[in-house]
């Protein structure tokens, strides 16, 4: 994004002599109507009129050739964005004075926007001009933001999730990379998008609909991919010696059922293959086996499983710099039934928002500490002097490191061994975790809608990359495995090119 030089063209009206003849003069100067700006100047009370804003500077040269009387212009600066459509949702857009309206334009509209020039008249009492001429306050420009958004990583994300759109015809694609070991957020990518040099302005619905940072501001049920949370949450108490938490050695019963308060909450597998059989949690999580979870679940009971719930941060804003952050859908936990828990174990009866579950997983597998995520790393002015910084920012330990360790070890399995195999990439040890949900419409499931999702990062022993895919009613095909997966491997690959990262030893 950068800004080009424009201008805002007013007319005192009490300093022209000749309306028609000015009017003539200025739509020609403009590329505008006569009858357009004639009305202005003769049907508009107040005294100054605006007559066009963010003219362009060739055009400015017409009208101080022209020396009009009562024709005076400012620098107002107009966006331009060289990359058309790219990090769409991110950067937002400004109103045609400048003012932020969506995106960081707005939530560092203070910053971004700088200060108005102003011409001032010299009047008596009664408004009447004395002096001979206007002086001018210069405008002051505002300052710059540096992203914690890495081109290459973008680039890569914006082109994974217009394909995922083509491929799968799918309402909506998403996709945000972020360094689990800071916060920074490397990539956001939402698709559909538009061009932020055509912003569809005549047409807010449509505009609302593209502008929106659905990771940021809309819900969906995660599905298995919250799995790692009740993973997470019995390793930690299995570690600290609570006796109700599993060993990650331990058998679970090969039945597809659990039945809760006499209502049946069954795996998304038939258990008819053998697959689902004498599996531990790293089988449980390899295979995506809803009842494991289950078990995990009850086992710990409601105190503690959202004790974890809260300490990742789920039910409440990351604190992301971003306006319109959604806090996500949780159930109050004093009106949680035990059938709620049982589904919440497998990422049912349970909203998050992607960067909410970014985040968290994040925490889970980064050594264990929650980062607050973040757009800006500072901001400065032209001359490169910086007003202010942002650092990592360590909301709280959420697990130890011991427990991290080992949940890296498991989902790395799920990707080598289990149902993330189509996101690994030999050499990187890729780790990961899918996700199928239904959607709800009414109240009701919705036949054949689907979120397909993946959370992955790389390298499993020391992650740098974390990457969220959302896929948002696939047509086809819906399986998490299948359609957000890959995905996450093309833009790894993608991202082991460009850096030149070389195979682990």
């Amino acid at each position: 994004m950068d800004n080009q030089d424009t201008y805002s063209v007013f007319v005192r009206k009490s300093a022209v002599s000749d309306v028609k003849e000015l009017s003539n003069f200025l739509a020609e100067s403009l590329d505008m109507s006569f009858d357009f700006i004639y009305n202005r100047l003769t049907t508009t009370k107040s005294s100054e009129v605006t007559i066009k804003k963010q003219v362009p500077k060739s055009n400015i040269e017409k009208l101080i050739k022209g020396n009009y009387s009562g024709v005076y212009f400012s620098r107002d600066n107009s966006r331009t964005y060289p990359y058309n459509e790219f990090l769409t949702s991110v950067l937002g857009f400004t109103s045609t004075d400048g003012k932020g309206q969506s995106g960081l334009e707005l939530y560092y509209d203070k910053y971004l926007s700088g200060v108005d020039g102003e011409i001032l008249y010299e009047t008596d009492i009664v408004g009447v001009e004395i002096g001979n001429s206007p002086s001018y306050i210069p405008a002051v420009n505002g300052l710059n933001l540096q992203l914690t958004i890495d081109f290459d990583v973008q680039m890569l994300c914006e082109k994974a999730m217009s394909d995922a759109m083509e491929i799968h015809q799918a309402k909506r694609a998403q996709m945000i990379v972020i360094d689990p070991s800071t916060g920074a957020i490397r990539g956001l990518c939402n698709k559909p998008s538009y061009n932020l040099n055509e912003i569809p302005r005549d047409n807010l619905d449509l505009l609302n609909s593209l502008s929106r940072n659905s990771l940021v501001s809309d819900v969906y049920e995660p599905g298995s991919t919250f799995k790692i949370l009740t993973t997470a949450a019995n390793i930690e108490e299995y570690l600290k010696g609570n006796k109700k938490a599993y060993s990650p050695n331990h058998i679970f019963s090969s039945s597809r059922y659990r039945y809760i308060s006499g209502q049946k909450v069954k795996c998304w597998n038939n258990h008819q293959n053998g697959k689902h059989s004498n599996l531990d949690i790293q089988g449980g999580l390899n295979n995506s086996c809803n009842p494991i979870f289950v078990d995990m679940a009850m086992a710990l009971g409601k105190d503690i499983l959202y004790e974890y719930i809260n300490a990742f941060n789920y039910g409440s804003v990351t604190g992301l710099d971003f306006s319109g952050e959604s806090q996500g859908m949780i159930l109050p936990k004093s009106s949680v039934l035990d059938v709620d828990l049982a589904r919440i174990a497998f990422g049912q009866t349970i909203a998050v928002t992607g960067v909410q579950l970014a985040a968290a997983t994040s925490a889970a597998i980064n050594g264990g500490v929650y980062f607050t995520p973040r757009l800006v790393e500072k901001i400065y002015d032209k001359n490169g002097i910086v007003a202010k910084t942002f650092e990592p920012v360590k909301k709280r330990r959420v697990i130890s490191e011991k427990a991290s360790s080992i949940i890296n070890q498991m989902l790395e399995g799920v990707v080598s061994d289990g149902s993330g195999k189509q996101a690994y990439i030999e050499g990187y040890r890729v780790a990961g975790k899918t996700g199928t949900a239904q959607k709800y419409q009414d109240g009701h499931i919705a036949a054949g809608k689907y979120v397909s999702s993946f959370v992955g990062y790389f390298p499993a022993n020391a992650p740098k990359y974390l990457a969220l895919v959302i896929i948002d009613e696939p047509v086809g095909q819906y399986y998490g495995s299948t359609v957000a997966a890959p995905f996450a491997k093309t833009v790894f690959e993608g991202i082991i090119l460009t850096k030149g990262l070389k195979p682990l030893g």
